[in-house]
């Protein structure tokens, strides 16, 4: 690991490992005066509804923490974040450390000589609110000290982009298509389908319903279709209906290139951000097309040099009028 990877490493996990330390640290200042049972959970008045012994709470959600560090350490190595991205990632976590942090101290403060039923009490609303103020303001400090370390590059940087073209004749048509089904989707299909069955079963169909309705719109979505021909860029799934199209009138040109899923897009499926949307079923090579409002449309495809060269031949052949 180099010493730029290990400084965010640090930065990354050190808002958990702080208030894992001072979580602990209050807990063995009061462990004498802690009931056998201690509240955890509490109803929407505040009053205690969930117990469970002191061996319980430090085995199942002090090691959260822990989880929850490595999870964000990961990321902020491998997930490729850069820019706005980063900073903002690095303050999440710190708001995320001081959320929970304070919750869990202050479950710990409220036990204190506390009768075994739960405090009489309960835990004060008030502790919601401080435990959001924390969390602003560790985020904030969080996203100041995420300037100290060097940042990682931008993944688009790499590499020049690829704008070939394809020859045809004036009279030659020419269309190119690919799957880029995911292995993940068929799973997140009938996963979906079970809990929706799951919950209409066992619990309401008002609720199973829609997770049912919305796993069938997924699974149309479960191995997508990309087109390039003279009407320009299509995604398509297993049924006519949604489809993703982009017409040749609002393309400027388009490119081959990596894209990071995470870093650029936020994670995966079809995303929105605020300069760029596409269909992302994976980080790797993609097709990259700039559109004449400023914004970019990529969708993630294996031979994506082959679409986008057919792509920049069909708006030379529009703008020439042929």
């Amino acid at each position: 690991m180099t010493s730029k990877n290990l400084g965010r490493v640090a930065l990354a996990a050190l808002p958990f490992l702080l208030a894992l330390f001072i979580d602990l640290t209050l807990y063995a200042a009061v462990e004498d005066r802690l009931p056998d049972r201690l509240a955890v959970h509490f109803d929407a008045g505040g009053s205690a509804d969930g117990f469970m012994s002191l061996d319980a709470y430090l085995l199942s959600t002090l090691p959260s923490l822990l989880v929850l560090g490595a999870l964000w350490a990961f990321i902020a190595v491998r997930g490729g974040l850069h820019g706005r991205a980063d900073r903002w990632f690095i303050g999440g976590g710190f708001a995320v450390a001081a959320f929970l942090g304070y919750l869990l101290a202050a479950v710990l403060f409220v036990n204190v000589d506390g009768p075994e039923g739960g405090p009489a009490d309960g835990l004060p609303l008030w502790h919601i609110a401080a435990a959001l103020a924390a969390a602003a303001l560790a985020g904030a400090l969080g996203a100041l000290l995420s300037r100290s370390a060097p940042l990682p590059e931008d993944p688009r940087r790499p590499g020049p982009a690829t704008r070939e073209r394809i020859v045809l004749a004036d009279s030659e048509v020419a269309a190119w298509g690919r799957g880029i089904g995911a292995w993940w989707a068929p799973v997140a299909v009938l996963v979906l389908l079970a809990a929706g069955v799951t919950a209409g079963r066992e619990q309401s169909w008002f609720i199973g319903v829609p997770l049912i309705l919305f796993a069938l719109v997924t699974g149309t979505f479960c191995r997508p279709h990309v087109t390039v021909d003279r009407r320009g860029l299509t995604v398509s799934g297993l049924l006519p209906r949604p489809r993703v199209r982009v017409p040749l009138e609002r393309m400027e040109i388009a490119d081959s290139r990596p894209v990071n899923a995470l870093a650029e897009y936020g994670g995966w499926g079809y995303r929105i951000r605020p300069e760029r949307s596409g269909v992302i079923t994976r980080s790797g090579e993609a097709i990259v097309v700039s559109l004449t409002s400023g914004r970019e449309f990529a969708v993630t495809v294996a031979d994506s040099a082959t679409g986008a060269a057919l792509l920049n031949t069909l708006l030379d052949r529009q703008r020439a009028g042929r």
